[in-house]
């Protein structure tokens, strides 16, 4: 099987393009096997790349764990840069399924190469019952969850609930340490109260438009880079007061835009996305 090793902002998959080749058997194996950093490729989990009846390309996701998830936003980034680069379509503006949903693409390219994305990742959802999270704003259960008490490992904070397509719960602190990545990260991320667990993120406000994020994401733990991360936490810190609609978000990995926008209620997300090296895996 021919692969290909690519990251948004440190954030790093390894893609199958299922144009040019079958889609593999037992993908949820397969993926906790090649993402192994020790004895398999090494990543953040495997992206399947495929053929699409309502847009350009579909993009399948996988955890590091093997767990399926809907949306990866550096992710699909990467996909749309493949797409472009690969010759599968050749256009400056793409769409791209995951998850059910379609979104589309504007590439910026040099010299015949994508190196960076802007990609429309559609309306927040807010609705508790369709991130999906049992935690309920005091406001009511129709309510946004901002600001909303958590206990987790005897210890209370606040936490704001928004899905990307897929789950977030952002939590704003004074400093982003390990403590609260690696010691609450994962705690959170099975809480009772996320029924399909949730990726944690922890944010630093630095100004009205600038913010520093660590995740923990589900099923893959901490990782360099979370794009539909960046966009709930910018939701969030607009909700809530902290920021403006338009953010830089600075990750481990690099640096996100991400853009509110007021009119249309869509979240913009720009980035980088890098190819890194191909290869065959034997197995």
């Amino acid at each position: 099987m021919r692969f290909t090793k690519m990251h948004g902002a440190g954030n790093d998959y390894i893609y199958v393009d299922c144009f040019a080749q079958k889609v593999p058997t037992d993908v949820s194996e397969l993926a906790r096997r090649i993402s192994d950093r020790r004895f398999g490729v090494g990543g953040d989990g495997l992206i399947l790349i495929c053929p699409s009846e309502r847009a350009d390309a579909e993009m399948r996701m996988y955890n590091a764990d093997g767990s399926y998830s809907e949306m990866c936003g550096n992710g699909i980034r990467c996909v749309a840069k493949y797409v472009y680069d690969h010759g599968i379509k050749r256009d400056n503006e793409l769409k791209i399924e995951s998850g059910g949903r379609v979104l589309s693409f504007e590439l910026e390219a040099t010299n015949g190469l994508v190196h960076r994305v802007r990609v429309d990742m559609g309306e927040p959802i807010l609705l508790p019952s369709e991130i999906p999270t049992t935690l309920r704003s005091a406001a009511g259960s129709q309510q946004p969850v901002f600001d909303v008490p958590l206990n987790v490992d005897r210890r209370e904070f606040l936490v704001s609930c928004v899905s990307m397509g897929n789950p977030h719960c952002v939590v704003f602190v004074d400093k982003a340490t390990d403590d609260w990545v690696l010691n609450i990260g994962p705690k959170v991320e099975t809480n009772s109260h996320f029924l399909k667990r949730v990726n944690v993120e922890f944010v630093e406000v630095l100004d009205r438009s600038e913010l520093r994020q660590r995740t923990w994401e589900r099923g893959s733990g901490e990782t360099f880079a979370c794009g539909t991360g960046a966009c709930a936490v910018t939701v969030a810190g607009v909700l809530s007061g902290r920021t403006d609609r338009k953010v830089k978000v600075h990750l481990r990995g690099g640096d996100l835009v991400i853009n509110w926008d007021e009119y249309d209620n869509h979240v913009s997300m720009t980035g980088p996305a890098a190819e890194v090296f191909s290869g065959e895996w034997r197995e």
